[in-house]
């Protein structure tokens, strides 16, 4: 990419599109393109086209997305499979109908059989059944996936599809109802007085790796630059945690004193689900943020005002 080509960030307001434009600007990029929700509705298929025919990007990042934790996919299937849909067909088709020379798609670690092998690689996408508490969201990211590698296949485009572990960073959700399980320990043990018990979902024995948005926009921007395969690529540190580890490391760091309680009637979700990152490791590739220094730089730095603005529908990126 270079420096004065025009580079479209869909859901450039959320966790991962907010560290990639800040990720470019620090490197000198001058024209970045960008919509809140209310500028562009992606979901809306007239809509995409008429940006995309007004502003004619080179490169697209594609990180708008409806996400959320085990509570809200089990809950709102149906709008995160019909959302992600619609913003991915939507965006994917109208950057080869406007010839975009590449987009990253950001898929999830979710899009892996539940049973996988450990760690996961590429190439056992769709080898096995979904996790049930994520399939709709899931079953998108992979449509997604299937999408970019057929316009590949039948136009001859440079659509990649990356694939990273569980993401924290700065403008995260940190809604109970919507979050991520890494958000909402934060969120727990911040609220609950030094000394009160705090009672966590399921039984703490599920493992997964987590990764800055930091490090993530840095991935994403190195693949833009290094990779041109169909082949899905995972990205994350190839290290995972135990919830229930995860949790001391965040009360430690918040300073909470008492007792941590488990709900053992609450999903865990998946069992495991570390990322082989062999793929990104040998092209030169590797995450610079230590899990404890992340978490307590994000915790640092955190407005707990923005608690109470999350909701439901500001789970799409981009708003």
């Amino acid at each position: 990419m270079k420096k004065h080509e025009r580079i479209f960030i869909a859901g450039h307001n959320g966790l991962v599109g907010s560290a990639i434009q800040n990720t470019l600007k620090k490197r000198g990029y001058t024209n970045i393109i960008t919509a809140t929700r209310h500028e562009l509705d992606l979901t809306n298929q007239n809509d995409v086209a008429a940006f995309f025919q007004i502003t004619k990007p080179d490169y697209v990042f594609l990180a708008a997305a409806k996400v959320g934790g085990i509570l809200a996919n089990s809950t709102y299937p149906a709008d995160f499979i019909y959302i992600n849909l619609q913003i991915q067909n939507n965006i994917i088709h109208q950057s080869w109908v406007n010839g975009v020379k590449k987009l990253l798609f950001l898929g999830s670690s979710c899009i892996y059989p539940r049973n996988s092998k450990q760690p996961i690689k590429e190439e056992y996408l769709l080898s096995g059944t979904l996790e049930p508490t994520n399939d709709a969201y899931a079953i998108a990211k992979i449509a997604g996936i299937k999408m970019c590698q057929s316009y590949n296949a039948q136009y001859g485009t440079n659509f990649i599809s990356v694939m990273p572990s569980n993401i924290y960073g700065s403008r995260d959700n940190y809604d109970l109802e919507n979050s991520h399980v890494l958000q909402a320990l934060i969120r727990k043990f911040h609220e609950a007085l030094p000394s009160n018990p705090v009672t966590l979902w399921g039984t703490g024995s599920p493992r997964r790796e987590f990764l800055h948005s930091v490090d993530l926009a840095e991935a994403c921007l190195f693949l833009m630059e290094n990779y041109n395969d169909s082949q899905i690529i995972n990205i994350g540190p190839g290290k995972d945690i135990s919830i229930e580890k995860l949790s001391h490391m965040v009360q430690e760091i918040i300073g909470h004193k008492g007792e941590i309680r488990w709900d053992s009637t609450k999903p865990d979700g998946m069992r495991q689900k570390l990322l082989d990152t062999t793929l990104i490791n040998r092209m030169g590739w590797y995450p610079k943020i230590k899990l404890e220094a992340g978490i307590r730089d994000v915790y640092t730095n955190l407005d707990t005002k923005i608690w109470n603005n999350h909701t439901v529908a500001s789970l799409t990126e981009g708003e």
